[in-house]
């Protein structure tokens, strides 16, 4: 695929657009060469900084004319890679357009840039007594822009929906520089295709989406949090489906396995605020939340009866903020805990609920045949395992090539299981190579003539998604 090569005129014409404090390039860009995904690293050659939406505008359209690529980026917080510049050209930061741009409380919206921090809008919405339940891992640290590339989740997911449940209409600037508005900003449209969904998980390889408006929810006004240890390994996962059955709708039910927490407290990331048994090798954290206590402490009775079924230790319940606090930041520093102690590889499958225990198994079976460890965490309530394949003693031919054989088969088990290859993460550039996988030739031709009909010259985002 040829593009053009950045010179000397392609970055006068930046810095004359942006200002050269906007403009990185030379070994500054090293910082925008790698995110959160295993060891990938894609320097770009020049990394820009718009503040505005016309400024993108005519970066796009300059860039398309002259055939340089273009990868959106922001906090670099991705696990498949999809801001990494693939083919060098232009990194496109846009973590300076991160404002709050307007909150509509009468109407439940919200006006934001997509450089804005999760966390920091979740909480400027807490002040009002509002919430915006999608709520990644790196909640503190990644982006809504990159959240809606990804249609991200988290552990919220499960009672509430993905980042697709809650954005109404987007502002896209297109391959060739024009800005449109996808949808309007009403609760219900029926009017033609609906082009922001479609921007919704295409990582960035559609349009640059400048703004966003966000459909938002009252803030429950109770939480209960409790950890329940199990001694086998398919009894939490068995349970999930019960626990529903029984007519209770938790906000979370997140799966950890033992060794993951050893983890967390072998790399000091977070504090484990229990003492791990030999005897337990798994764990929920399952949180409840609601407008009536009551209700909710009549639930969490309900889930001690279930519990009594089946084969669990002693049942830790968070009594104040900071316990709560301490076992949500133990289980969101898995990732990075996992990522600091060993090379390693996370695949994210999602299956039904109910067939996670059968999942699990597959996994570790297929990591015994090909001689590679897992950690395997995620959310269970809706069928999402994060698998963590760790690289330790293995050779690097057997970890670039054989395990990739084993992880053709755990896709091939979560497809076959009634799932797919990736829950939340995207596709990016490490699962690229599987997506023959859940979809047909016919499926993979059709997405491609819609990059394609978007984007003529291939200039967003190549080399994501679809194999070259």
């Amino acid at each position: 695929m040829f593009y053009t090569k950045i010179e000397a005129t392609h970055l006068d014409f930046f810095i004359k657009t942006l200002g050269k404090k906007n403009v990185l390039s030379g070994k500054n860009v090293l910082d925008y060469s790698s995110d959160h995904t295993e060891d990938l690293i894609y320097p770009p050659e020049v990394v820009l900084f718009p503040e505005s939406t016309e400024l993108v505008s005519q970066i796009v359209s300059y860039c398309n004319s002259n055939l340089i690529p273009i990868t959106p980026s922001a906090s670099l917080t991705g696990l498949s890679g999809g801001a990494l510049p693939y083919y060098k050209g232009v990194s496109l930061s846009m973590k300076k357009m991160n404002n709050i741009l307007k909150i509509d409380e009468s109407n439940f919206q919200a006006f934001v840039e997509p450089g804005l921090i999760n966390e920091d809008f979740q909480n400027k919405l807490s002040e009002k007594g509002l919430f915006y339940p999608p709520d990644p891992a790196s909640k503190g640290s990644c982006t809504l822009g990159g959240n809606i590339a990804l249609n991200a989740g988290g552990p919220k997911a499960l009672k509430y929906g993905v980042t697709s449940n809650y954005i109404i209409n987007l502002e896209v600037v297109l391959p060739n520089g024009s800005v449109i508005w996808t949808g309007a900003n009403t609760l219900k449209n029926s009017t033609g295709y609906n082009l922001t969904q479609l921007m919704v998980g295409s990582e960035g390889t559609l349009g640059i989406i400048t703004k966003a408006v966000i459909r938002l929810i009252s803030k429950p006004k109770y939480t209960l949090l409790m950890l329940i240890p199990f001694h086998e390994l398919s009894d939490s996962c068995d349970v999930v489906s019960k626990i529903f059955l029984e007519g209770i709708s938790p906000s979370s039910i997140e799966f950890m396995e033992k060794s993951a927490l050893e983890i967390v407290q072998k790399t000091q990331f977070a504090h484990i605020p229990f003492e791990l048994s030999e005897n337990e090798k798994s764990y929920l954290l399952i949180e409840l939340d609601g407008d009536e206590e009551n209700k909710l402490l009549k639930h969490a009775e309900k889930l001690y009866s279930i519990f009594e079924n089946f084969n669990c230790g002693e049942i830790l319940i968070a009594e104040t903020s900071a316990q709560k606090d301490n076992l949500w930041k133990m289980r969101r520093n898995i990732g990075l805990a996992v990522k600091s102690y060993s090379a390693y590889k996370e695949e994210d499958t999602v299956v039904p609920r109910n067939k996670l225990p059968d999942l699990i198994k597959g996994v570790k079976i297929i990591g015994k045949a090909y001689n590679f460890n897992s950690i395997c965490y995620g959310h269970a309530g809706d069928g999402n395992l994060h698998i963590n394949i760790l690289k330790e003693n293995l050779s690097d031919i057997d970890w670039n090539i054989v395990v990739k054989k084993g992880i053709r088969e755990i896709f091939n088990l979560c497809v076959k299981l009634g799932g797919t290859i990736s829950g939340e993460h995207g596709i990016g550039l490490v699962q690229k190579e599987y997506i023959d996988i859940p979809f047909s030739k016919e499926m993979i031709s059709l997405q491609k003539e819609i990059k394609v009909l978007f984007d003529p010259n291939n200039i967003m985002n190549p080399g994501k998604i679809f194999p070259d």
